[in-house]
């Protein structure tokens, strides 16, 4: 890898340390603009890079820097009930970034359907993981009341804030040929 990729890579990892502890919380899951730093990867980085900036931000996450929803760090927050979520975001960059890559900037419908599918998967995996660790014995079709349906305006909301956002650094990076 060269050093324009790693350092984009660690720039978009700290996006992510930056805007991750941001939240609002609303209950066993809150609104945090996690959601829209891992779009700003999959923009920025494509597939596999965005992927790997994500991973970077889950591992800092897990060594203890507060860099969570809440500000919150470590085991305890990455192997919780929300643990699936922050997991399933590193699916979500890769899967992003696959149509964002095959799409170019003149598909927006494509970026946005990628997202899209992207958070569907990063839902399966934090719904699925939820439904494991929540010991009240709160099954999938209640922990998707509870952890998905309530979220699905906010995350859309973030996804069209993300293709505003990431179009236009994609076509500054490629004007300045970075």
């Amino acid at each position: 890898m060269d050093v324009k990729s790693l350092t984009l890579i660690g720039i978009m990892a700290a996006i992510c340390c930056v805007l991750g502890p941001w939240q609002i919380p609303i209950g066993p899951v809150p609104i945090s603009l996690q959601i829209i730093a891992v779009c700003l990867c999959s923009y920025v980085l494509g597939a596999k890079k965005g992927a790997l900036a994500v991973l970077i931000y889950v591992l800092l996450g897990l060594v203890g820097l507060p860099v969570f929803a809440g500000a919150k760090s470590g085991g305890t927050a990455l192997f919780g009930p929300t643990g699936g979520y922050i997991i399933g975001f590193i699916f979500m960059a890769f899967i992003g970034g696959l149509f964002i890559e095959k799409a170019g900037i003149k598909k927006i419908y494509m970026q946005i359907i990628g997202l899209v599918l992207g958070l569907l998967v990063c839902y399966l995996f934090g719904t699925i993981w939820f439904t494991v660790v929540n010991t009240k014995g709160i099954n999938f079709t209640q922990a998707l009341g509870y952890c998905v349906y309530p979220f699905i305006p906010f995350d859309i909301g973030k996804i069209v804030i993300a293709v505003i956002l990431g179009n236009a650094v994609r076509q500054t990076l490629n004007k300045i040929n970075a």
